[in-house]
């Protein structure tokens, strides 16, 4: 990933709240047939090993799975917030009219060796995998809410990954690169589009652009 100083973030709970948030992460693998990616959902253990441990499920037919026994290495991309904005919101627009637009956007990217598991540790990370997602709701489902044999059948058609995170990079361009005039213009700007991306990088752009 390119990282300008500007826009690197090495805070690493700030990479890992980003995971948490946006868990429906890209995992990329390189086997047989060249390189593969599958949009799946991941657990973040943080505790388990010194930049935090991933767990995830891929179907049994997805050749992903055989192709991780064969090369271990992957890449797991977690796209945060991100948002168009438009040199109208800059004061130098007005100044001298030298804007040009760009995106902002949070992301992270995380290196590691996937290893498939057996099936004790399949049935936890479905369990905990479920518990971070369900506990946003007011009635949480739960796993055990579905008849046992049942939830055995679906068992048996996936498989557990682990991926040991190796190295962790994250980017966060979100108008560093403004003064504050135009970082105030990009704010006011996104906070009247009104929708929930704009507040969220509103935020964020706030928030990277105090002292």
């Amino acid at each position: 990933m390119y990282e300008p100083p500007l826009h690197r973030n090495e805070d690493l709970p700030a990479l890992h709240a980003l995971i948490k948030e946006r868990v429906f992460g890209l995992l990329i693998s390189n086997g047989a047939g060249g390189l593969v990616a599958n949009s799946v959902p991941f657990v973040l253990d943080a505790a388990a090993s010194k930049l935090g441990t991933l767990k995830v499920h891929l179907a049994r037919a997805n050749p992903q799975g055989r192709d991780l026994e064969a090369s271990q290495d992957v890449l797991v991309v977690f796209q945060g917030h991100d948002h168009y904005i438009t040199p109208s919101w800059y004061e130098t627009k007005r100044e001298t009219g030298k804007v040009v637009p760009t995106w902002n956007y949070t992301m992270v990217q995380a290196k590691g060796r996937a290893k498939l598991m057996d099936d004790a540790w399949l049935a936890q990370q479905i369990q905990e995998l479920t518990r971070a997602l369900e506990s946003r709701r007011e009635a949480p489902w739960a796993v055990g809410d579905a008849p046992a044999d049942f939830i055995a059948m679906q068992r048996r058609a996936i498989v557990g990954v682990e991926i040991e995170i190796l190295d962790i990079r994250g980017k966060w361009k979100t108008s560093q690169n403004r003064n504050a005039a135009d970082r105030a213009g990009v704010v006011a700007g996104l906070e009247a589009v009104g929708d929930d991306d704009s507040h969220a990088m509103a935020e964020i752009v706030r928030e990277t652009g105090r002292d």
